[in-house]
C-alpha cells in the first residue's frame, strides 16, 4: 500500500503536467469548436453555434481538397519510410567499412527542428540558387521548379518527410531486429526457406509490433506536418501542398477563425484515432487471438 502510494507520489508531477498541456487544451479546443470567435471581428464575442463549424466542414472544398492530399503525402511518406527504413536496419546489422560513420550521417536529419529542415530544403530547391535543379538540369535536362509544379511540389515534400524521418524507423527497427531470437531463422532455413518465406512468416510476424508501434508515431506526426512545408512550399503551388496541418494554421492564424480550426483539429484528431485503431485490428488484432 505505501509502495502503491510512493509510486503515485513520484508520478504526481509528471501527470499534473500532461493535464496542464494535454488534457487542459485538448478541452479548450474541443470547447471552442462548437462555438464561432474571431477575436479581430466587429464582434468579438464568443457565440455558440452548436454543430455549424462540424457541417459546415463537410461541404467546404479546400477541406476536402486538403484532406485528400494530405491522405497521399501519408500514404507515401509512411510506405517509403517503412520501407527504406527496414532496408538500412538489415544493412546495420551486418558490419562493412565506415559502419560508424555512416550510421551517424545517417542520424543527423533526427536532430534537426523541423523548421530547420524545411529551410535546408527551401534552399536545395531553389531554381536560381538549388542544389538539386541544377544537378537535375545538367544530368537530365529536367526543370524542377516547385513553385510552378504541384507534382513536383508534392514529391518534394514526400522526399523531404522521408529525408527527416526515416532514420527514426530504421533506429525503431534495429532495435527490434536485435531482439529476435536466433532460434525460428536457424530452424527455417534448416527445413529449407529462402529468405523470402524467412521475411514473410518468421521476421515481419514477429517485428509486428515494432512496425505497428512505430507507423503510429510516423502517422501521428504526418497528419499535424505544418513546419516543414510552410517554410517549403507554404502549401502551395494552389493548394497542392496545403496539408490538414497547414491548412489549420491558415484558418486560425491569418483568418483567425479560432472556432472553425479547433472544430477541424478535432477531426483530424478523430481521424488519427481511427486510423491508428484500423492499422491495429488489421496487424495485431488476429495476432492476438492466435
Amino acid at each position: 500500500m505505501q509502495s502503491n502510494r510512493l509510486g503515485w507520489i513520484l508520478l504526481a508531477p509528471s501527470l499534473l503536467i500532461l493535464f496542464l498541456f494535454g488534457v487542459v487544451p485538448f478541452l479548450y479546443v474541443a470547447w471552442l469548436s462548437f462555438h464561432q470567435w474571431n477575436p479581430f471581428a466587429a464582434n468579438p464575442d464568443i457565440i455558440y453555434n452548436g454543430a455549424e463549424n462540424f457541417r459546415r466542414l463537410v461541404f467546404d472544398a479546400a477541406f476536402l481538397a486538403s484532406l485528400g492530399v494530405t491522405i497521399a503525402f501519408v500514404f507515401f511518406a509512411v510506405v517509403s519510410e517503412l520501407i527504406l527504413g527496414y532496408v538500412l536496419a538489415q544493412a546495420f546489422m551486418k558490419d562493412f567499412p565506415g559502419k560508424a560513420i555512416f550510421r551517424t550521417i545517417h542520424t543527423l536529419p533526427l536532430i534537426m527542428a523541423p523548421i530547420i529542415v524545411g529551410s535546408i530544403w527551401k534552399l536545395m530547391t531553389t531554381p536560381s540558387i538549388g542544389i538539386i535543379p541544377n544537378l537535375l538540369d545538367t544530368w537530365f535536362g529536367l526543370d524542377l521548379n516547385i513553385g510552378q509544379s504541384a507534382a513536383a511540389a508534392f514529391a518534394v515534400t514526400v522526399i523531404m518527410d522521408v529525408w527527416h524521418w526515416t532514420p527514426l524507423v530504421t533506429l525503431t527497427l534495429i532495435a527490434a531486429l536485435v531482439s529476435l531470437p536466433p532460434d525460428p531463422f536457424e530452424q527455417a532455413q534448416i527445413d529449407g526457406a529462402n529468405k523470402r518465406q524467412i521475411f514473410w512468416h518468421i521476421t515481419l510476424p514477429m517485428i509486428a509490433p515494432a512496425v505497428v508501434a512505430t507507423v503510429f508515431i510516423r502517422l501521428m506526426d504526418a497528419l499535424r506536418t505544418v513546419d516543414e512545408v510552410l517554410m517549403l512550399t507554404g502549401g502551395g503551388p494552389g493548394s497542392a501542398t496545403r496539408y490538414l496541418g497547414v491548412h489549420i494554421f491558415k484558418e486560425v492564424f491569418p483568418r483567425t477563425n479560432y472556432g472553425y480550426g479547433s472544430a477541424i483539429s478535432v477531426i483530424v484528431l478523430y481521424l488519427t484515432i481511427v486510423a491508428c485503431w484500423l492499422l491495429y485490428v488489421s496487424m495485431l488484432a488476429p495476432r492476438n487471438q492466435k
